[in-house]
């Protein structure tokens, strides 16, 4: 998949630089050369010995060794690679790198370099989510500076949230589709995701508990195989995928609108949850209590099936279309006629009762069907689901 591509690797100091180690190994495995480049506090949790062995390539550590700068100049290092890849990004690179800063080799090579730049940030939750960072942050995607990650979970400080360095896997999914190598590169996917809101007044609208994780999990996995991503979403609380292109919209009718003008695409996966109906005759002014104490009567009107609408027979039709159903009593056969009623190519099923946990949580377990029959997965986290299904999507596209 790599191809003989050199990957610069500078591994930042964090509990998570061991995942490090795995990534070298995978980027081998696929046809890549790593050269790993060590900060003195990334020496603390991974020996250059170790990086060495499994990289098969010299380690570098000081931006003051004169043998290092005889053989090979920082310059000519920053510049012989095809990508240059930060995993873990501590807060500490992260700021270095937005700010300029080139006081040790690691923050020199990213200041001297032409070749593009993967960043996979790792670090503890309040630190991610600190202002100072955030903007960081976003002064490196300004300069065009691609991140994968972080994932979301429990980390080894013990807290839980987002920061947890993205899987080995992951990372080098988000490698391969920098590089334009990806199984989905040149392909158009189009991906839905989170609730709908549909008004009832200015303050008050119909929703539901949709999180819009697993459709922005998918998105994510989708752009790492190189995909071009158009993702339409309500206004769901899960962080945007980076990469895709961001549609929001708040109704039913807004996000079917949002679609149309998107197609044509190869693929359509609409994750969202769809409010089902919405209200008549919305006010423009907040519903007041009356003396009587009666609610007041809403008139609802069934929303448009925008999964039904695109899988039918139509010129922009996507080769794929795949629909999701949420359900809670005999999931599988509501699912598999649900397929069969909107026409749509695969139904991916989950059980959203109460006691499961999935609607809003961080994992899932799902059954796709096809036109073949069910296949059902375990139960994973919702970036598992996502990386599985979007293999399978490249894989039905390639045919």
């Amino acid at each position: 998949m790599l191809n003989g591509k050199r990957i610069l690797l500078i591994v930042g100091g964090g509990i998570a630089a061991f995942k490090a180690l795995e990534l070298i190994r995978l980027i081998r495995k696929a046809g890549g050369a790593v050269t790993p480049v060590l900060t003195q506090a990334g020496q603390e949790f991974v020996t250059p010995l170790s990086a060495s062995a499994l990289a098969a390539e010299k380690v570098y550590t000081d931006l003051f060794d004169l043998t290092d700068e005889a053989e090979m100049g920082h310059i000519e290092l920053s510049r012989s690679a095809d990508l240059v890849v930060v995993a873990p990004a501590t807060a500490d690179l992260i700021a270095k790198m937005a700010n300029g800063h080139a006081n040790d080799l690691a923050s020199t090579l990213l200041m001297a370099t032409d070749t593009p730049v993967l960043m996979a940030p790792a670090m503890n939750v309040r630190m991610w989510l600190h202002p100072a960072n955030q903007r960081n942050v976003a002064t490196l995607e300004a300069d065009g500076i691609a991140c994968v990650g972080p994932d979301e979970g429990d980390m080894a400080c013990g807290e839980f949230g987002p920061g947890r360095l993205a899987e080995p896997e992951a990372i080098l999914d988000a490698i391969i589709a920098r590089l334009g190598e990806g199984p989905l590169t040149g392909k158009h996917v189009l991906v839905t995701s989170g609730p709908t809101h549909e008004p009832i007044d200015p303050v008050r609208y119909i929703a539901n508990r949709s999180s819009g994780a697993q459709g922005s999990a998918i998105a994510s996995a989708l752009v790492r195989l190189g995909a071009r991503v158009t993702f339409v979403t309500g206004p769901a609380d899960a962080p945007h995928p980076q990469g895709a292109n961001i549609v929001p919209v708040q109704t039913a009718d807004e996000m079917l609108s949002a679609v149309n003008a998107a197609l044509p695409a190869d693929a359509a996966i609409f994750a969202a949850a769809v409010a089902d109906w919405r209200v008549e005759s919305a006010t423009d002014s907040k519903i007041k209590k009356t003396k009587t104490g009666k609610p007041p009567a809403l008139k609802l009107s069934e929303n448009p099936d925008i999964l039904a609408t695109v899988a039918r027979k139509r010129k922009d039709r996507p080769k794929l279309v795949i629909g999701f159903a949420a359900e809670t009593d005999d999931v599988i056969a509501n699912a598999t006629a649900k397929r069969a009623r909107k026409k749509c190519d695969w139904i991916v099923a989950n059980d959203v009762s109460p006691e499961t946990g999935i609607m809003g949580g961080t994992e899932n377990a799902v059954t796709v069907i096809d036109k073949d029959g069910a296949e059902s997965w375990p139960r994973a986290s919702k970036t598992d689901v996502a990386r599985r299904l979007a293999s399978r999507i490249a894989d039905a596209l390639a045919k």
